[in-house]
């Protein structure tokens, strides 16, 4: 039995974007705390196999398969979660892609995309889960940003607004549900080895030996990295901390 301020038995979490990358670093430790996991995604495939991994743990897991843009979707996820699993305590907001273009570049329905599925995501299943958690007498909400959310890039107009304007939702929601007991927070990663940024290295000449030439820790970040970040924001250690944009990041946002 787990005991102690980073106890998670008993807590059910959602995590969107959860079957792989940062997501699944989140999820994976979430569950290695005791709490049970809905994965939700589009890619059913691939959300079967992280609940198969996190199951492994020793938790219950469910997979959903929904495009977390859509608001009768996400009301379906949230309603699935709390028959199957029974309750919602904690949302991790990860759902995310880029389309790399400059600004003159981009096509509105690129920018659209982006927006939605990075932002527009996260207001929706933040407001779907607020009255369950309301209900249960608090919550946590983990939102992804970016370290476009302090950084510019030419290349990530998009990206850099909707991650921008994570941190300020994630703000808004701190203070609009702290008499609820729901606290909210964003992390910021920094540049972390996944599909996503292998994909950046293909697109970006040079990006590699950069990232590493500015990273204090002198590597890139693994989605291991994110266990214990994902465990602080979802458990009681962290109930008094609300509102905040925390980077993990190897030290690179503090380099000059």
């Amino acid at each position: 039995m787990k005991t102690g301020l980073f106890n998670l038995s008993g807590k059910v979490a959602i995590v969107t974007g959860g079957n792989g990358g940062i997501g699944l670093g989140m999820a994976r430790g979430l569950a290695e705390a005791g709490a049970a996991v809905a994965i939700v995604g589009r890619n059913e495939a691939k959300s079967n196999a992280a609940v198969a991994d996190l199951k492994q743990r020793g938790v219950k897991a469910i997979s959903v398969t929904a495009d977390v843009t859509d608001k009768s979707a996400v009301a379906t996820t949230v309603e699935r979660t709390i028959r199957e699993l029974g309750r919602i305590d904690i949302l991790v907001n990860n759902a995310g892609i880029n389309i790399r273009k400059a600004p003159h570049a981009l096509d509105i329905e690129e920018w659209d995309s982006v927006i939605k599925t990075n932002l527009t995501s996260a207001f929706l299943c933040s407001q779907a889960v607020y009255p369950a958690m309301k209900a249960a007498g608090g919550g946590k909400i983990i939102n992804i940003g970016s370290m476009m959310s302090i950084f510019g890039a030419s290349f990530a107009p998009a990206y850099a607004a909707s991650k921008g304007g994570i941190v300020q939702f994630t703000r808004s929601c701190a203070v609009a549900w702290a008499a609820d007991n729901i606290q909210a927070n964003a992390v910021l990663p920094g540049w972390i080895d996944t599909d996503l940024t292998k994909r950046a290295r293909q697109e970006i000449d040079g990006l590699h030996d950069k990232v590493l030439g500015r990273t204090p820790a002198a590597r890139w970040g693994t989605i291991a990295d994110f266990a214990g970040i994902a465990v602080f924001l979802s458990s009681a250690a962290s109930d008094f901390v609300t509102g905040t944009a925390i980077p993990v990041d190897g030290g690179f946002s503090v380099m000059g």
